[in-house]
């Protein structure tokens, strides 16, 4: 019997291994000097309220305080998290942390009637606002458009009041879904092939499909869904009122339906949704090629949903020290220029990464950071090609950042979901082509590509199957239609046919599916996923084919934050999203990997 190594204490690990938080502040007593003054400033801000808009300096003063007071309350918020994220059961820390919610509970309400009282103005006082200050006009020209353009879905005080009051109902479903599935869903134990006890949990479930043992992939798949059928109708009941809630609000703002209400936000044009559901059905026989491949390279009479995760290859997984990791990805973003790699070794090598799992700290991986400090990276890098791949797909989180806190101001730091993804993915399909083109390794070869496919088949196709879901189904809702357990069973087992093809049984267990996506209760948000794949892909393809030009735009692309709608940043690194082209270039990258899986089948 062996045991597994426990996790060091935080205090135990060595500090080569951990981020420069002291980057921040020296100490957290310097924190603490922070937020008390932020603290008091809160009334003043709050009072900018009384003055505000009656002449174009009390406009402008009132912005700039605000922004500027923002970026105070970035760094002291993120600091305190990521002190956190170090370590959970440190009780200073937690208490640090509650202290930052508290504080950004108390800066929101003070700073809450700034955008009710520019559109409250008249466009034309704006107007002459702004010619009086045309610097500060051109600072913050795209923040006012951005605002002003939904002026016409935005109610009475009086309306607005009763909106956000009914907001707290509105977000119900999605709380009572949370609590019944986080909470209340139980499953049982499942046996393997040999007979050996496995207790099946949300968290083991994907990998437990991912196994060799097909007896333990079914019995995982068979086991999850019996436990989501027994809520069903429970679970379409929730699904339905969120639906319902997403319709009600379109309709108090005066949008034409729910779709347009969530892309509005920013300012993504309705087409793009449909052009991408277009333009994967146009390519369906890919999938279905895919499927068909799949069933014949492992060898069963049948291909079941749950084998549409089993290893296509023996286990060719190798010990990748961080070193090497860091070593490759450097060698793989080589073909980003001077400029770009620069700035890469330098935040592998200057304490942005904490690199190793301890004791309370965070899971997973992200990449945050703040405006007045520089990107950082949390990682639980285990030494396998999963952890290099998590390691350049942070990084490109962390070099958009670096790009754009170096060019723009604190206004427009941020990134929007559209986009968001993409300078990470683009990394990882780079990455991708390098270990591609740099092995001798037949069966590891063989094992990337069908890490690649899987990428493909899980974010580009079945994320779009996820959108036209929410799209058939908001559209019932604004028809009047209900939405009831076995009608949308029927819409989800006519996609999966649609998607998948005749080559795989369609289970009737994977009917449900749409029971158990926390996503489909943020509405018409997880087609981005599919969008900025397809964006990552087609522009990792035109830096490889095109070169210095190529980078250029992408790196310009990273510098420019959210001073422009997300459509537009991508459109100026040669990715228009609202054409078919960039999604149909990525999967003619699908049809050159489905193409040389078929060869190994002969």
């Amino acid at each position: 019997m062996t045991t597994e190594k426990k996790l060091p204490k935080r205090k135990d690990v060595p500090q080569a291994y951990k981020w420069h938080i002291e980057d921040f502040y020296e100490t957290e007593a310097l924190w603490q000097e922070d937020k008390t003054a932020l603290q008091q400033e809160l009334p003043a801000l709050s009072a900018l309220e009384n003055h505000f808009g009656q002449d174009a300096a009390s406009f402008f003063h009132a912005l700039d305080t605000i922004v500027a007071s923002n970026q105070k309350l970035d760094k002291i918020y993120t600091y305190a998290q990521m002190k956190l994220h170090e370590d959970s059961g440190n009780a200073a820390s937690q208490s640090m942390s509650a202290q930052a919610d508290s504080l950004l509970i108390a800066y929101s309400t003070a700073t809450a009637f700034l955008s009710p009282a520019i559109l409250s103005l008249p466009e034309d006082t704006i107007s002459a606002f702004c010619k009086e200050f045309p610097e500060k006009a051109k600072l913050y020209q795209h923040f006012l458009e951005n605002l002003l353009r939904q002026k016409s879905h935005s109610l009475s005080a009086a309306e607005e009041k009763l909106l956000a009051q009914a907001g707290e109902l509105g977000g119900a479903p999605q709380q009572i879904f949370t609590m019944l599935n986080e909470a209340d869903l139980t499953f049982p134990a499942i046996l393997d092939e040999a007979g050996n006890v496995h207790e099946l949990t949300k968290g083991r479930y994907i990998s437990y499909l991912e196994s060799n043992d097909r007896a333990l992939r079914a019995n995982a798949f068979h086991a999850l869904y019996d436990a989501y059928g027994r809520q069903k109708n429970t679970l379409a009941a929730i699904y339905s009122a969120s639906v319902k809630s997403d319709v009600f609000f379109a309709k108090a703002r005066n949008y034409a339906s729910a779709m347009e209400m969530a892309l509005a936000d920013d300012h993504i044009p309705l087409s793009v949704y449909d052009t991408l559901i277009e333009t994967v059905h146009a390519h369906l026989p890919l999938m279905h090629k895919y499927v068909s491949l799949r069933k014949k390279l492992l060898g069963v009479d049948e291909l079941h949903m749950y084998d549409l995760y089993a290893p296509l290859v023996p286990d060719a997984q190798c010990h990748i020290s961080f070193a090497e990791a860091k070593a490759t990805v450097l060698k793989a973003l080589s073909v980003m220029g001077k400029t770009y790699t620069d700035a890469l070794e330098k935040g592998m090598e200057s304490g942005w990464i904490d690199i190793y799992e301890n004791e309370g700290k965070r899971s997973g991986a992200y990449s945050w950071g703040s405006f007045s400090v520089h990107p950082f990276v949390l990682l639980n890098h285990n030494d396998t090609l999963n952890s290099m791949f998590t390691l350049a797909h942070e990084m490109g989180h962390a070099m958009h950042s670096y790009f754009t806190w170096k060019s723009q101001p604190f206004l427009y730091a941020d990134h929007k979901i559209f986009v968001a993804e993409v300078a990470s993915t683009c990394n990882e399909a780079l990455l991708m082509e390098y270990l591609r083109n740099h092995t001798q390794d037949e069966n590891y070869r063989r094992y990337l590509i069908n890490y690649f496919m899987e990428q493909f088949r899980g974010t580009l196709f079945r994320q779009t199957m996820f959108a036209e879901f929410e799209k058939i189904t908001h559209e019932m809702a604004e028809r009047g239609e209900a939405l009831t357990q076995e009608g949308m069973n029927q819409i989800y087992h006519d996609l999966n046919r649609r998607y998948f093809g005749d080559d795989i049984v369609i289970d009737a267990d994977i009917d449900l599916e749409w029971a158990r996506i926390p996503h489909f209760y943020n509405a018409f948000y997880v087609y981005q996923y599919a969008t900025g794949y397809s964006a990552a892909i087609a522009l990792s393809q035109r830096i490889l084919s095109e070169g210095a030009p190529a980078v250029a735009d992408y790196l310009d692309f990273l510098s420019k934050g959210s001073s422009k709608y997300s459509i537009d940043l991508l459109k100026g690194a040669g990715v228009d999203m609202s054409q078919k082209a960039p999604i149909e270039n990525a999967l003619a990258v699908f049809a050159e990997l489905v193409d040389e899986m078929e060869s190994w089948t002969k």
